[in-house]
């Protein structure tokens, strides 16, 4: 999907995702000391919003102005300071070595876009910093339940980790899959996601 796609989607009067963060960012975070926060592809910008409710200086990034405009009402309705930044993330370049935590949450790309965004992601890590990267996982497609159904945009962890090969700097803290509950109509099923959590030493 594009802007234009995104746009179309996110032009409702309500979120399309809930406004509370997504379930694995808390007790992600719970230990580190905020600081300065990336939301890459932000999307509705729960998540940003959430970092700086937390005393996190959050900024989100995403191509989509619907998405944007819903974040910067969350973020009045929570009476908080974001920076938004309307850019897409496969080509937008972060400020180096500057951010504390970096985030990117269900991002649907293709392979070689993709790496370029996980190399962005963890090249804006200032050192000590933690990447978090939560996504459909591969497998979700066969044996697991809803997410994109174009094996094109879905990874595992072993691919964001081949994605920051070569990077020495980054200590692998958790490289997995997750299986999230899903709660339908039709009862609760199970979605399989690639978690990975990096770490950039100092």
């Amino acid at each position: 999907m594009d802007a234009a796609d995104w746009n179309a989607r996110y032009a409702t009067d309500e979120l399309i995702w809930k406004a509370e963060p997504n379930r694995f960012l808390p007790p992600e975070v719970a230990a580190l000391v905020p600081g300065r926060a990336l939301d890459l592809a932000c999307g509705e910008g729960r998540n940003a919003v959430w970092l700086a409710q937390q005393g996190w200086q959050a900024t989100g990034v995403d191509f989509a102005a619907e998405g944007l405009a819903k974040g910067r009402r969350l973020a009045a309705d929570r009476d908080v300071d974001v920076e938004w930044v309307e850019a897409d993330v496969s080509t937008w370049a972060a400020p180096p070595a500057s951010y504390d935590l970096v985030v990117v949450f269900y991002l649907q790309l293709p392979a070689a876009e993709r790496g370029t965004v996980m190399r962005t992601a963890a090249d804006a890590l200032a050192p000590g910093g933690t990447l978090l990267v939560v996504a459909h996982d591969t497998r979700n497609l066969t044996d697991g339940f809803g997410g994109p159904q174009s094996a094109a945009v879905l990874y595992t962890a072993e691919d964001v980790l081949a994605d920051l090969g070569g990077l020495d700097a980054l200590v692998v803290e958790r490289a997995e899959e997750v299986v999230r509950p899903v709660v339908v109509d039709d009862g609760t099923f199970e979605a399989i996601d690639c978690f990975v959590r990096l770490r950039r030493e100092r």
